[in-house]
């Protein structure tokens, strides 16, 4: 399966099952921005239940903005809250403290574009699930696809049209809120640690 997808900030577990299920990815570079997707959040197991995780970004007059010229509003220090919130929702899981070293450089260094940020999450990501992540990218935009050729996963990025479920793993909070399906990937990663592949590759995609 060759697929077309969008990078974005942690990738929903929808994301990664496609990745891990496909013989080649496309991501999408040449898309305009939208708000209230996934391009710039994630959502985590607090324990509160589900929370999102939202990187804030510079706001510009132009109508429609590519998302690739995006840029990260660095007056908040959102990357330290992010942080704080992943230990706080997954510091008793059994492979956060394996990962954590791993994935530090995320919420250390400054980028100015949030294409750069998510580039660098997907890649540290796929380095700790093991995954081979190669990859090419789009040059146009392209509204309609041949799916003889490649299959369009684009609208994952989208939450709210991913109707995608999977089985259920074990959570840290499952015991207040019950199974959380298709959350961030590293909700995944923190629980299963070196079964997240197996269980991505094992997924039925809706």
């Amino acid at each position: 399966m060759n697929i077309l997808i969008h990078p974005s900030y942690f990738p929903s577990i929808s994301h990664f099952v496609t990745m891990a299920q496909s013989d080649s990815i496309m991501f999408e570079m040449e898309d305009n921005f939208q708000k209230q997707t996934n391009r710039n959040r994630t959502y985590i197991y607090s324990p509160n239940g589900i929370q999102l995780l939202n990187i804030p970004i510079k706001h510009s007059n132009l109508t429609h903005q590519k998302t690739k010229d995006i840029k990260i509003e660095s007056e908040f220090d959102w990357q330290k809250q992010h942080f704080k919130s992943l230990e706080a929702a997954y510091r008793s899981s059994p492979f956060f403290e394996y990962f954590e070293d791993d994935l530090l450089p995320i919420f250390q260094k400054k980028h100015t574009f949030l294409i750069d940020l998510n580039f660098q999450a997907l890649e540290i990501t796929c380095k700790c699930l093991r995954m081979k992540l190669e990859f090419g990218t789009t040059t146009e935009y392209l509204h309609e696809i041949d799916n003889t050729q490649i299959t369009d996963f684009r609208y994952l990025i989208n939450g709210k049209k991913d109707n995608s479920v999977f089985e259920n793993y074990t959570q840290v909070f499952d015991d207040k809120f019950g199974f959380l399906n298709n959350l961030s990937v590293l909700d995944l990663l923190f629980n299963e640690g070196r079964y997240a592949m197996d269980y991505l590759k094992n997924q039925v995609l809706r």
